[in-house]
């Protein structure tokens, strides 16, 4: 687990500060430091040393024959598999790290074969010396980050945005406001989008090639086959699953350094934690954090599963320090993203890097196994869509809602739509899914922009970008209505939310985690259980998940209520980061430009004197406000 940077540069265009930049990413790899370049290209690495602690395993890596030289971020985990295939097919290696099997596979089948056999996650740069060319690539479930730049001095790359201004401090900061429009109303930026009109990312499961300083091509090279569908029963699908996630950890637990895991309490962690013990991890270290409201805290769920796996179990209680945190997660974001469960990602991996450099989490089983409310508010809608009762449904609805005011006259009255559910019910297809989901809904946003910022935006509308990936291939009319939005979830949320948190938290402590559930075989195989396998007929969710590992786990534990990853947002808002929040959004009035600066003063005093609960879209706000203010993004 690495950091990476560099540059195919355009003819006749002067080198960067590639030093600059690798010594920007320190944190994602403080163990070791490489620079290369030549006429053509640089290339930069900031190591987190886990496989092959040795020289042999220094970045960027040279071919034997010096055509091709590579720059990798993240693990191949079926390396030495493909290290035997590539021996008997006559090649030496020098050492035993993935990188150098890595490397060897691109010269013997080029780009696009060698994707198809890396089962990991990864995003790398092969420079090709002959044909002078840069080969990027991006794993499938968009686990690590690559972000680029398509300026007249040639193309830049790099896992963080930050190491992109590092390279060129002269690369454009103009804020791209169709993007920030989709962080609005989704909580994170899509790619290709990014924050500033001059930085693009490479989706997940998406590689590009560059020629002579521009982008010459961009490709898909794997996809979810909707079309594939299993016959097995249940029970089958169970023993199935239960053999799919002992291979995908066995697989995960080679290291040449420390290794434990996130326990959150929750199922995902849980299960993964099982899965180790199981294949005989040890010494099995595990790591829990918790806070002083009982509400968001885990802690007595974790120590019931630690003391049920026998693991070395270490938990931690939090008293935040989100003053100083929070710029630092900031900086290393490079752009607004409003996941508040950044902070607790942060914290646990900063208390694991103190005795390990590899944890495995549970990260991926809520978007494969149907973890979230919004799959079964789904299937209800499309289902009463389907009957074409939704007419009914409203009429019942608000009989309900005016009858629930009528017997409670105490406190204030209730006017159908009362609900966000009840909002949905006036809506059609994918509308339903961006308004559950909303942080700022399509009202709330008219009521908060300036005419500035709508003009600004242009034709942004963050509802066609999830109709597109809807649509893409598995999202068929007719079909299995929660398989449709698990795909939409695995495409979207998933890698633009969760992992791009994860990595974030986790790499600025120099942590690498792994998740078992993000393999993409295990994806794949998910992909062809019905829905109903992950969330039953009478609404249990990860329904599949419960029942193939009960026995795994104490009694009872599949059957507590979800809570989630979360922080005592609210409190924080009003104490911890009060006093932050009032002078960048009402005293410097940072966002002024933008949005109505009366509704956000508004909002602030309401939330801190406890008149109102602002805190999510308080939270959104702020911390877009800290982005431009550290980033000096020019409104």
């Amino acid at each position: 687990m690495c950091g990476i940077v560099g540059v195919a540069m355009a003819p006749g265009s002067t080198g960067l500060d590639l030093e600059a930049a690798v010594r920007r990413l320190h944190h994602r790899g403080p163990d070791d430091h490489g620079l290369w370049q030549d006429d053509g290209a640089q290339l930069g690495f900031a190591r987190l040393s886990i496989i092959d602690l040795s020289p042999a395993g220094h970045q960027p890596m040279e071919s034997p024959d010096a055509r091709y030289v590579i720059t990798f971020n993240g693990e191949v985990y079926n390396f030495p598999a493909l290290r035997k295939e590539l021996e008997h097919a006559g090649e030496t290696f020098r050492g035993h790290s993935d990188t150098e099997v890595l490397l060897r596979l691109y010269m013997r089948l080029g780009l696009e074969g060698c994707l198809g056999k890396l089962r990991g996650m990864f995003a790398f740069a092969v420079w090709d010396r002959q044909e002078r060319r840069l080969s990027m690539a991006r794993d499938r479930l968009g686990v690590k980050p690559l972000v680029y730049a398509e300026t007249p001095k040639g193309v830049l790359f790099a896992s963080e945005i930050q190491g992109l201004f590092a390279l060129d401090p002269a690369l454009s900061r103009e804020p791209d406001v169709g993007a920030i429009d989709h962080y609005l109303t989704l909580q994170y930026i899509p790619a290709p989008l990014s924050g500033f009109r001059a930085i693009r990312k490479l989706p997940p499961a998406h590689a590009m090639t560059v020629r002579e300083g521009r982008v010459e091509r961009v490709f898909r090279y794997w996809d979810i086959d909707p079309d594939q569908r299993s016959l097995m029963s249940f029970d089958e699908a169970c023993e199935a699953l239960r053999e799919q996630v002992l291979e995908a950890t066995r697989l995960r637990l080679v290291s040449d350094v420390p290794l434990g895991a996130f326990l959150s309490g929750g199922i995902d962690s849980s299960i993964t934690v099982a899965a180790m013990a199981r294949l005989g991890a040890s010494p099995l270290k595990t790591f829990s954090i918790g806070f002083d409201d009982e509400k968001f805290n885990e802690l007595p769920y974790a120590r019931e599963v630690a003391r049920h796996l026998n693991t070395d179990h270490q938990e931690m209680m939090v008293h935040a320090d989100a003053v100083s945190v929070m710029p630092q997660m900031i900086d290393h974001m490079g752009e607004p993203m409003a996941d508040s469960s950044v902070m607790p990602t942060y914290y646990v991996s900063r208390f694991a890097r103190s005795q390990v450099t590899v944890a495995l989490t549970g990260d991926g089983g809520d978007e494969a196994f149907a973890g979230y409310r919004r799959f079964y508010q789904m299937r209800r809608m499309e289902t009463l869509a389907r009957l074409g009762v939704i007419p009914l449904w409203r009429g019942l609805r608000r009989l309900t809602v005016a009858l629930e005011d009528r017997a409670h006259p105490d406190r204030p009255p209730r006017r159908f739509p009362a609900t966000r559910a009840d909002q949905m019910l006036t809506m059609d297809g994918i509308a339903r899914y961006k308004h559950v989901l909303a942080f700022f809904t399509d009202e709330d946003k008219e009521a908060l922009l300036t005419p500035a910022f709508r003009e600004q935006r242009g034709s942004s509308d963050p509802g066609e970008y999830l109709k597109r990936q809807f649509e893409r291939r598995g999202a068929k009319a007719g079909g299995d209505i929660v398989n449709r939005y698990l795909n939409l979830d695995m495409t979207t949320y998933l890698p633009e939310d969760i992992l791009f948190k994860v990595d974030i938290a986790s790499m600025a402590t120099s942590l690498e985690c792994r998740s078992p559930f993000l393999d993409h075989k295990l994806i794949e195989f998910a992909a062809t259980l019905p829905g109903r396998y992950k969330l039953s007929a009478g609404g249990r969710h990860k329904h599949i998940l419960k029942e193939a590992f009960r026995d795994w786990l104490p009694q009872g534990f599949m059957d507590r209520p979800k809570q989630g990853f979360s922080v005592p947002l609210a409190r924080w808002l009003r104490e911890d980061l009060g006093d932050m929040m009032r002078d960048t959004l009402v005293s410097r009035q940072t966002l002024a430009p933008w949005f109505h600066q009366t509704t956000v003063t508004r909002q602030v005093e309401e939330h801190l004197s406890g008149r109102g609960s602002h805190s999510n879209r308080l939270w959104a706000l702020f911390v877009l406000a800290m982005w431009v203010e550290r980033f000096k993004v020019p409104l």
